[in-house]
């Protein structure tokens, strides 16, 4: 199943502050009615006035058609804003585009923001050549291009490249390239010699290509944003998955948050102080070589608990499953698998699939295609997430508030 935040909305509207007080618990916010949701996303297109209220509104729940459940079918359709022509103003001046890696979240952040994204052509001569052009004028817009890199990596780096280049070409004033998955971050360092630093060379190319700010989400490793000369927006999927788990039912003695290697520590220590400050474990590995991962030995008692894994990423998942089933064998009466970006590279899928995790949690920043949905695999949108941060860049405010 998909799960996505509610659209922007007010709070000092009357009738929609039981859906978005920033006061009440994340299981509240879980359990607004459909018809209060209706009610904000109304009270919003009524006022057309966005503001820098508290992103995380009550949640609906979408499954992967992208039907809305059955409880919401009777009410009337709603009809999104649409942007406001350009006529000079501050609230014009903000255009937002999509490559073709991921057309659906880019679609979602739009509808939260109560605007269309930006025509534009992008297509492929017969011998992979990729051709750009913007539909609309951009002169003098901030404008946000939504692109992760996600697999095929190299195609979709080459189309954000030549986007913001049209981008420049065009004189918009400011290009952000909104990267939901960075890859070749993973290429932070040199492990062995006459090794490249491959996310030092991607963030160069972006940087030259034109882009003026970056915005990110999880990063594999935070000096990766020492690679750019641009400024850079570093965002945390953690929020949306700790909002989940808190509408879930867990004993707050019974949970153990686990990270399933050294590298990790420092991920998993923030996700368990978030979490009712639980106990950490952590799943010492050696890796053979590169998608090889052999356990060794787990540091921390699980015996009993559920254990919740933390990771950046899930690529083949050979470290997470095999961390599972170490778990299983010290003991633990469940397994969770939490996890920004989803590569799924095969055998992911029959991994995760095989009965070793109670659940999956995933977030959207890559798209799942449909072969790579299993029972146990629950997707959270970061659209309101990822929205809210272009708004507060496009309005100068502060972006590190959303975390407070």
């Amino acid at each position: 199943m998909i799960l996505m935040a509610g659209a922007r909305a007010s709070t000092s509207t009357a009738g929609a502050g039981a859906c978005l007080s920033s006061s009440s618990s994340a299981a509240q916010r879980h359990t607004c009615s459909v018809r209060d949701h209706i009610i904000c996303r109304r009270v919003w297109q009524q006022t057309m006035r966005p503001t820098t209220s508290y992103w995380r509104c009550c949640s609906s729940m979408y499954d992967y058609s992208g039907h809305t459940p059955s409880a919401s079918l009777s009410l009337p359709p709603l009809q999104l804003p649409t942007a406001a022509p350009p006529s000079g103003g501050s609230g014009s001046r903000l255009r937002v585009f999509s490559g073709t890696a991921n057309p659906r979240l880019a679609q979602e952040m739009a509808c939260y923001l109560g605007m269309e994204l930006g025509k534009i052509k992008i297509k492929r001569f017969a011998d992979g050549e990729i051709y750009v052009q913007l539909q609309e004028s951009v002169r003098g817009c901030d404008v946000f291009l939504v692109q992760p890199t996600c697999p095929p990596a190299n195609e979709n780096l080459m189309e954000l490249l030549i986007m913001i280049d049209a981008c420049r070409r065009a004189s918009a004033k400011t290009i952000t390239a909104v990267i939901p998955y960075f890859g070749y971050a993973r290429a932070d360092r040199k492990m062995q010699g006459r090794e490249s630093i491959a996310a030092k060379l991607v963030a160069n190319l972006i940087t030259e290509a034109g882009a003026h700010r970056v915005l990110a989400c999880d990063l594999h490793s935070g000096q990766s944003i020492g690679y750019f000369d641009i400024p850079v927006d570093h965002v945390y999927g953690q929020p949306v998955i700790l909002d989940y788990l808190a509408s879930k039912i867990f004993c707050p003695n019974d949970v153990v948050v686990v990270s399933p290697d050294v590298g990790g520590v420092a991920r998993a220590r923030a996700f368990a102080k978030k979490l009712s400050d639980a106990p950490l474990a952590i799943v010492d590995k050696r890796r053979q070589g590169h998608n090889q991962a052999e356990v060794v030995h787990l540091i921390g008692d699980v015996k009993g608990k559920v254990a919740i894994m933390v990771d950046d990423m899930i690529d083949t998942a050979g470290t997470i499953s095999k961390g599972a089933e170490l778990l299983h064998k010290e003991g633990a009466r469940a397994v969770y698998a939490c996890s920004t970006h989803a590569i799924f590279s095969p055998p992911a899928v029959e991994r995760l699939s095989s009965g070793l995790f109670q659940e999956v949690i995933i977030t959207n920043t890559v798209p799942v295609m449909q072969h790579q949905i299993f029972p146990q695999l629950t997707v959270l949108s970061v659209a309101n997430l990822l929205g809210e941060t272009i708004w507060r860049v496009h309005d100068d405010c502060s972006v590190s508030s959303i975390f407070q």
